[in-house]
């Protein structure tokens, strides 16, 4: 297990109701799933982060399966949902 920050941006910041907690996980898939099981965690946080992109310490994730993202200790994952706009 690693210990590090999520940080939600836009929807996701919204929907979360903070800009930032901690994670404590192996994986990234690990990670959101605690993310979304928190009490108070609604429907409309588990579509943003399902329709949502992720960085490790400013490296995309992309399309790998997020089971087999590992995550660093001490690191960061940013939550970014699709933005609208240029």
């Amino acid at each position: 297990m690693a210990k590090g920050t999520m940080r939600y941006w836009a929807a996701a910041k919204a929907a979360a109701g903070t800009h930032e907690e901690p994670y404590d996980a192996g994986t990234l898939a690990a990670a959101l799933t605690a993310a979304t099981s928190r009490d108070g965690r609604g429907d409309e946080f588990r579509r943003v982060v399902a329709r949502s992109s992720f960085l490790i310490d400013g490296d995309p994730v992309g399309s790998r399966p997020h089971e087999s993202v590992e995550l660093p200790e001490g690191g960061v994952v940013e939550v970014l949902p699709p933005f609208a706009g240029g």
